[in-house]
């Protein structure tokens, strides 16, 4: 590794995990980069660069923070040579693999090959000229006094489900344990390549989700009842679309990689953060 770069949360103290970083970069010789903007508050000696050059300069990109830092790392490496690790601060995220005391070991056991990556699909699409990326979920969402969201779902051209709901969701599967699930969607396993498409709060005759495949050509088209909807992708609205209009979305796999250690699995953490219990009804092993 020549080169590691960091994605700091905008709120959390991250100067412990950013001196953990520096120390043992120092005994390797290796550089550290860091968004301009972001290590100017925290007076280290990273080397600040563009928020474009991160991913290509850097071997690695060391996200410090929660699961919204590790999207945005995911962000700045789609399509970059570097994998992601997530580093927690605070809060246990599902994408993040240790935490600031397990750091120098993580970033060791990485300089030494000792680790694989999972892929990370990416749902694309095209909102007024510009492209938009979603490593969670695009999302088509009420605008409140403006009506519902009256969808039809095509694939590859052909009506396929319509939904009356609060929203219709598009998710990847890293996305499936968020908006998705919250809806009632399925948890799903990153490595699994598929599209998820659940309505939120649906009021129409035809409720369930359904899951496509990543080569399905999906089109998400407000019908003339529909309101105005609000496009949010991972969580941040970043336009609106009207009756008529439509999104047509791509699904993009192996956009960038997370760096696992074997430290946990995806059920593990799914487990633990959805504070997923059995039921009461079922009895547990040793139990008559």
């Amino acid at each position: 590794m020549h080169a590691a770069g960091l994605v700091l949360h905008p709120r959390r103290d991250s100067a412990a995990a950013v001196e953990a970083v520096l120390g043992w970069a120092g005994k390797r010789n290796i550089e550290i980069l860091g968004i301009t903007d972001e290590i100017v508050r925290l007076d280290c000696a990273a080397v600040g660069v563009p928020p474009e050059e991160l991913g290509r300069r850097a071997d690695l990109l060391v996200s410090l923070g929660g699961d919204g830092t590790m999207l945005r790392a995911m962000r700045l490496a789609d399509g970059q040579r570097a994998p992601v690790l997530g580093v927690n601060l605070g809060k246990l995220g599902f994408l993040a693999e240790v935490d600031v005391p397990d750091l120098p070991g993580a970033l060791s056991a990485i300089d030494d090959h000792e680790f694989t990556v999972e892929p990370r699909l990416a749902v694309d699409a095209v909102l007024q000229g510009r492209r938009i990326t979603a490593f969670n979920d695009i999302a088509v969402v009420r605008v409140p006094g403006e009506g519902s969201a009256v969808v039809a779902v095509r694939v590859g051209g052909q009506p396929f489900v319509s939904y009356s709901a609060d929203a219709v969701v598009v998710a990847t599967p890293t996305g499936s344990t968020a908006y998705s699930f919250s809806a009632g969607g399925p948890i799903t396993s990153p490595s699994v390549e598929a599209l998820l498409v659940t309505p939120a709060a649906p009021h129409s005759a035809y409720s369930r989700g359904v899951v496509l495949s990543v080569h399905d050509e999906v089109t998400l088209e407000l019908l003339p009842t529909s309101g105005r909807l609000a496009v949010e992708v991972d969580g941040q609205v970043e336009g609106y679309v009207s009756p008529g209009e439509r999104l047509d979305l791509r699904a993009r796999p192996s956009a960038a990689r997370v760096v696992r250690l074997g430290m946990t699995t995806f059920y593990q953490r799914a487990r633990r953060k959805l504070r997923l219990t059995d039921s009461a009804e079922i009895p547990q092993d040793g139990d008559h």
